[in-house]
């Protein structure tokens, strides 16, 4: 039997050209998921065509979104249902349901790809949930109102804001016990940690101001106010939070004043506001950091904003009063 390369060169000494065919790597297009709050309904986003491809029912008054690690599956707070939904990624059929306690809003997944932590925003506990047993595992009390979750990167340390106390328990994921309460502007809502854990930005909706902590001491190291020329202070409420992974902007949702703000990650200086639909709650980035995208609860829509422009492009139309958001990959 003659060699691959022996055939090459037989080929070509009668003139032919032996060309080798390389698959493709094959790219998947990004998705996102957006919960409707007011329509029980989950809508798919093909982020390559900008538009709705898919949308189904889901359980009530669905909120927060998140997914697995690996993108298979959607993790829903189905709210008033009192658990979380779990749908397959590509088909959006509801594969099980989680115990969560009542009233889930928020929630965030440890690295370790099991334990899921969720704010349970009627009876002040964040609950612990083991996704592959499907049971509660622990309880944390913390303070009125639970919403914001964040988490170290590797997982360490966990962070929640709750709304009526207006503080940000620190909780050690180990133990489950509070380590650190730190008291923050009126009505916190959401809490996320920079990419190498030294930073931990915490937005209020009705205090209007966004605090960035230190990662590590939680003392404060910059509070920033918002002014847009036009729109009243009691319009800018901030609550949703993205920062981009290179380090370079943090944004910003400003609820009913219709804007995202854009934070100099760097020098902690807000450089502009980015006008989008009406009522911008949730945000979420593509994996390439190239584009954003914001639920806009009262013109039932979503604005994909190019990132390296930091220009608005696209709104899409998707189901009543969106509120969460999650992009894949």
């Amino acid at each position: 039997m003659k060699s691959s390369m022996q055939i090459k060169h037989l080929l070509a000494g009668a003139g032919i050209l032996a060309v080798c065919s390389v698959p493709s790597p094959i790219v998947q297009a990004a998705t996102a998921y957006i919960t409707n709050e007011k329509d029980n309904t989950i809508s798919m986003v093909d982020m390559d065509k900008l538009e709705v491809v898919k949308t189904v029912r889901v359980g009530q008054r669905p909120r927060g979104i998140i997914m697995n690690a690996d993108g298979t599956e959607v993790f829903v707070c189905t709210s008033d249902d009192n658990r979380i939904t779990v749908l397959d990624a590509k088909t959006l059929e509801v594969k099980y349901h989680l115990p969560s306690g009542p009233d889930p809003e928020l929630f965030i997944l440890h690295p370790d790809g099991r334990t899921l932590y969720i704010a349970n925003e009627d009876d002040n506990m964040v609950t612990v949930t083991d996704v592959i047993d499907k049971e509660i595992i622990d309880e944390i009390p913390v303070g009125v109102e639970p919403e914001g979750m964040g988490m170290t990167p590797g997982g360490k340390i966990l962070v929640n804001t709750s709304e009526t106390t207006n503080m940000a328990h620190f909780i050690d994921t180990d133990t489950h016990e509070i380590v650190d309460n730190v008291l923050v502007d009126t009505r916190p809502r959401v809490s996320v940690f920079t990419k190498d854990g030294k930073q931990v930005w915490i937005t209020s909706e009705v205090g209007g101001t966004l605090r960035i902590l230190d990662g590590n001491t939680h003392v404060l190291i910059k509070k920033i106010s918002f002014e847009i020329p036009g729109v009243s202070d009691e319009a800018i409420q901030p609550v949703g939070v993205r920062l981009t992974s290179d380090g370079k902007y943090g944004f910003i949702a400003l609820g009913p004043a219709n804007r995202i703000a854009v934070i100099d990650a760097q020098t902690l200086e807000v450089i502009k506001y980015i006008l989008v639909g009406q009522r911008v709650w949730q945000l979420a980035l593509t994996s390439d950091g190239k584009l954003l995208v914001s639920t806009n609860g009262v013109s039932n829509d979503i604005t994909v904003i190019n990132v390296e422009k930091l220009k608005a492009i696209k709104s899409i139309k998707v189901g009543r009063f969106p509120w969460g958001v999650v992009i894949h990959p």
